[in-house]
Order: C-alpha cells, then structure tokens, then sequence
C-alpha cells in the first residue's frame, strides 16, 4: 500500500504503438471598470473591448514591429519571454500592441479575407498599450515592450494597432514566431482520483487523432515504470472527439514527480492548502487593466517557494475569470458558457460536488450551483457524505462549498440582511451539527474570515471559513459588527490545515505577501468528543459496534 513516502516519477509521452485507451478529462460579478493610467475605460473583460468587427487594414509603410527570439523553447522550456520593438511615426496613447496565434490570416477572395481577419482578430491572446513602459512613445514613436509567451500548439505574431481597442486599425505586423516543438506535451495537472490510491493526470498537446496515442509513463522511485493508455478529447466548436496514432516515433515531456496520497486513517503529518478565488494574472502586465487579480501571482509564488511543507491543495473555486485567452484557463466555475443550463441560480456558472479522503481528513465539497435546500438532491448527497465517514479512522470531517452557505461579513450579504446565500445555513445547519463538522471552507468572498458558531455551552461547533483571498479583487466587509467573527482580513492569503496525528488539528491562516502566520488554532479532541451528544445532534441509534 503505498504511503506519503512512496515518491513516483511520471512522463507524459506519445507512441505509435497501438493501445487499449480511455478518456480522462477533468473537468456574479457585477462589471468591474476602471481606468488606467492613460484614462482609458477597462473592464475585467479585456479582450472583450477589443472591437473584432470594426478592425480594418491601414499597414503604415514606416510602422514596424520586431519580435526577438524567433524562435522559442530551444531548451525544452514551454515558457518565453519575447521582446516586441515598434515604431510608428504617428503615435497616440491609444496605440496597442496584441499577441495573435495563430500568427496569420489569408488573402483570399474579398469575402474570405474579411472573414479570415475577423478570425484573426479573434486571437488576440493579450495585448498591452504601447505606452505601457516607454513614457516617452507619444513623442518618439519608439517603444519596446516584453511579453511571456507560453507555448499554446501554434505560432505567434505582434501587431501594432492605433485607434484604441474601441475602433483598432492595423498599421504594422510582425513575422512569426513559435516555440521547437509546439505539439510538444505539456501543462501537467494532478488530481485525485475517485478513489484515494488513484491519481489523474491531465495534459495539453498539439498532436491531432491522425499523429498521437497519448498514455503516461510512471513507476515508483528506483522501479520499472509502467504504461497507462490515456483517453483525448479534442475541442471544437462542434465536437468533443477521441484519437490515436500510428509514426512509430515518442515525443515525451519533461519528467515529474508527485507522492501518493496517505490511505484512510493513516496516522503520518498531512498538510493541507486551502483558498479560492485565484484568477490568473498575467506576469507580464499584459490584460491587467482592471487590476482585476493582482494577488494572484503573490499567492502563485508563496505556495511555489513552500511546495515542500505541504501535500495536498484544494482551490474551491472561481480558478480563472475567463478574462484572458482561452487556452491559459483551467476551466473551473467561471468558465461555464452555456446559458439556461440548469443551475440553481440564474448564472452561467458551473458546480460540480465530490467527496475525497486523505489520510485522516473527509472531505466534502458542496455543488453551490445547484439546489442544496432539504429534499433536493444534493442534501441527500451532502448528508450520505457526512454520513459515511468513520471519525475513529478519519476524524476530521471538512466541509467546503464556492459560495458561502455558512456565514459572512461581506458587504453585499450584510446589504441583503442574510449574511450568506439566502437559505444556505438554514437548511445545511443542520447536517453540520448532527455530524459535527469540524470546519466548513468557501470562497466567493475576496477576503478572510473566521465565523463560529456554538451548538451548546461547552461544544463548540463548526467553524466557518471564508478563504476567497487567493488572489482576485478583494471585497469589503459590512460596518456592521458581526459578533460571531472571530477573524477578518482585507488581503490576499490562504488557510493551511496540520494534522499531526487522529486528537489534533492546527489551523494557521497565511498572507500570500509574506507567508506568515497571522491567525492560528488548535482542535484538541479524542473520538468520545466526536460521540457527545448536542442539541439536535443526537443520533437515533449508538455509534458503538
């Protein structure tokens, strides 16, 4: 059985060699506007401004743009910084420079290249004011701006447009540039499976149904490695379709490491990160008009300088905005576009509800997307998750939702008079105290707050967190004095769970800024704890055997 100290190795690789295989995928704001420092009008929806359909062609025979190196990744790397030097002879703070891939459009009959120009505009990746680093292009007409590009299965261009984003004309563009290989396997994700002794492994690559059978290579340290058959889905407008390959040759990608997950009840340290609410800013300053995310990289970098003192993390939703390029988004609940699709609210976001074990924690994460109300679905589905877990083995029971069910200071639910989603505790109360949950984690709320909340005099009962500071805009807490606050943090951070053996549990609240503790505490209990009886919690039968 495989333990926190069994260390695996993985590659991710395409052969010609024929194999059985499976699919494996993984699956509210008001408007934000804000000016920059040129006072032009932003939103958190950047390319959305750009004016697709207005764009016309005026190529400048004195504009010009150059973009160095040329070619990108002779490293392996599936990152690069690229310089982009402009001049234009007839510059205005309006001037734009965007990142398009692919990198061309065709000249074709008059129809097809207004169409081809259309989609061309449509690729714009981001895109970054001339002036966003020479003060001095309104007067010289010279700029030179430096972008990240990440390797996305095709080439590249920079062109140069005036008239603003609201009506874009085309002066210069540059010749292409890609990366070695842009096919290449790249951008692993790793996530439990269904079961705790399962991992999924998730990947991008370029090759098509016609070139690649995807699987992955992993063994443990010092083994022989073994092959896993993978599953692909390649995205279309219209289709979600599997493929394999036949050309004899392997294309592999980096090597990685991960450790497996403790089993159920295993007594060994387990550290756990929590947060939500990231997004995904851009290190370049490219898009980030609105100042939409910009704790997003601060909390990026903390966990990355950190990756050796915990085990797991949970993002409990809201990963990005969709307020950048398609291809640089994990989808999570911000991403789903498919209106009148059945949620609980009348959004387009997305939910998804699971239940997972690690060691000595349950996890049960709540779908805040769909009806969670008592004789709904989803409350049967909570309370069997609650339900199910043996605290002897597993005695830390979490709870977790994206929008908050239990309690907040935010200003918009105080101006509600609710203090959470509307019917969220008064339904979910309930099943928290009849099976003690020790903490309940949600994000929607850009901050950090701590709630308790007390079954009877000396049992405490679940606490509640909001921890939504992990990146995006924050959002103010009400004036109101929330008397059942114990915590409250306008700024961006996460929450980090210890559990040193089955009676003891730290929780440490950390600002991403500085990794710090700012907030700690200790759940101290033996399992008899877990069978005291409070009020409504209480159950039919005794838990003895």
């Amino acid at each position: 059985m495989p333990t926190m100290d069994n260390l695996f190795t993985v590659f991710l690789l395409l052969s010609s060699k024929a194999f059985l295989w499976r699919v494996c995928h993984a699956s509210s704001h008001s408007s934000l506007i804000r000016n920059d420092l040129g006072g032009r009008s932003i939103d958190e929806q950047p390319l959305a401004k750009i004016a697709i359909y207005k764009a016309v062609i005026l190529l400048h025979e004195s504009a010009s743009i150059q973009a160095d190196p040329l070619l990108l990744g002779l490293e392996g790397e599936d990152t690069s910084w690229v310089n982009v030097e402009l001049k234009y002879p007839e510059p205005s703070e309006n001037d734009w420079v965007g990142v398009f891939s692919p990198a061309k459009f065709k000249y074709c009959s008059f129809i097809r290249y207004l169409h081809s120009f259309a989609s061309f505009m449509s690729a714009c990746k981001n895109y970054m004011f001339a002036n966003h680093s020479n003060s001095n292009y309104v007067k010289t007409g010279n700029a030179t701006l430096r972008f990240q590009i990440i390797n996305q299965r095709a080439d590249f261009s920079f062109a140069l447009f005036t008239g603003g984003v609201e009506s874009p004309k085309l002066v210069a563009i540059s010749d292409p540039i890609s990366f070695v290989n842009p096919k290449a396997p790249l951008y692993p994700r790793l996530a439990q499976g269904k079961a705790w002794d399962e991992m999924t492994v998730t990947w991008t690559s370029g090759y098509n149904i016609d070139e690649a059978v995807p699987f992955v290579e992993w063994g443990w340290k010092g083994h022989s490695p073994k092959l896993s058959p993978a599953g692909t889905l390649t995205f279309t407008r219209g289709s979600m379709i599997g493929h394999m390959l036949l050309n004899g040759s392997i294309v592999w990608s980096k090597m990685y490491s991960f450790k497996s997950s403790p089993y159920p009840g295993q007594d060994s340290l387990q550290r756990v990160i929590i947060f939500g609410d990231m997004g995904k800013a851009e290190r370049d300053g490219s898009n980030e008009y609105a100042s939409y995310q910009p704790g997003s990289l601060i909390t990026t970098d903390q966990l990355i300088g950190d990756l050796d003192n915990y085990d797991i993390v949970f993002h409990i939703g809201d990963l990005p905005y969709a307020n950048g390029f398609i291809s640089q988004w994990d989808h999570g609940n911000h991403e789903r576009s498919w209106p009148n699709s059945g949620s609980f609210y009348d959004t387009t976001d997305s939910g998804g509800e699971y239940s997972t074990d690690y060691g000595m924690f349950h996890f049960c994460i709540a779908d805040s997307e769909h009806d969670w109300r008592e004789g709904s679905e989803q409350y049967a589905w909570i309370e069997m998750c609650l339900a199910s877990v043996d605290r002897q083995k597993q005695p830390w029971l979490i709870f977790s939702a994206h929008r908050v069910l239990g309690y907040s200071s935010n200003s918009w639910y105080a101006m509600e008079g609710s203090f959470e989603e509307p019917m969220g505790r008064e339904h979910l109360q309930k099943l928290w105290q009849k099976y003690k949950v020790d903490i309940a984690f949600y994000g929607h709320n850009k901050c950090v707050k701590q709630e308790r909340y007390s079954y009877s005099g000396t049992v405490n009962g679940t606490i509640h967190v909001v921890v939504g500071g992990g990146g995006s805009h924050l959002s103010d807490f009400t004036e109101i004095n929330t008397v059942w606050s114990l915590h409250k943090d306008h700024d961006w951070g996460f929450v980090k769970l210890t559990a040193f053996n089955h009676s003891s549990l730290l929780f440490e609240y950390k600002k991403s800024r500085d990794g710090v503790v700012y907030d700690n505490f200790t759940i101290s209990r033996d399992y008899k704890d877990v069978l005291a009886c409070v009020h409504d919690g209480c159950e039919p039968t005794t838990l003895a055997t």
